[in-house]
């Protein structure tokens, strides 16, 4: 049975802001190592939107970058969109019963299933499918944002911390 963890970059101040929160190569290397070692993610339209940006070669990309980009290519992934008409390679787009298709994806997979996307994660919290939330902080305050947690944050317990990288610290968290 698979593991459903909602992980993301945050500031201080509990926002998730992409751009603000940029990882050095340390942990731009851990996020690689990450997306290549999953079973599978679900994304929110949003967040899905935004990752496209790896589904094209860029001439300035990095060796990194590409590495990155590989990674997040050949991995499955499932997007939650009533908007969306299509999604592109390697992905499936759920329309309606995305608590059901959850669920079968946790009971058929084995590993880690990455959640991408506050909104969608806070559905998912609602129904008790998140098994693990990890959140990377970052040393910056943003005074506004999409929050890491798009709804009452669930009860937690802590069950790791470590530093990514020079100035990020992870914490994990699981269901208390």
């Amino acid at each position: 049975m698979a593991k459903l963890v909602f992980g993301m970059n945050l500031s201080l101040d509990g926002y998730v802001d992409l751009q603000a929160s940029a990882p050095d190569a340390a942990l731009f290397c851990h996020w690689t190592e990450h997306v290549r070692d999953l079973a599978g993610s679900v994304y929110g339209r949003r967040m899905y939107e935004t990752m496209r940006y790896w589904d094209e070669d860029r001439p300035e990309w990095t060796k990194e970058q590409r590495e990155f980009a590989a990674a997040w290519r050949h991995q499955p992934k499932w997007v939650a969109s009533r908007s969306l008409k299509s999604v592109g390679p390697n992905a499936t787009l759920v329309a309606d019963g995305v608590e059901a298709v959850v669920r079968e994806l946790k009971a058929r997979l084995v590993g880690e299933i990455a959640v991408s996307g506050p909104e969608l994660a806070q559905s998912l919290t609602d129904i008790g499918l998140i098994d693990e939330y990890r959140l990377y902080l970052h040393p910056i305050v943003l005074g506004r944002g999409m929050p890491f947690f798009a709804g009452p944050r669930p009860p937690l317990r802590l069950v790791a911390d470590d530093r990514i990288g020079g100035d990020v610290i992870r914490l994990t968290y699981v269901p208390a």
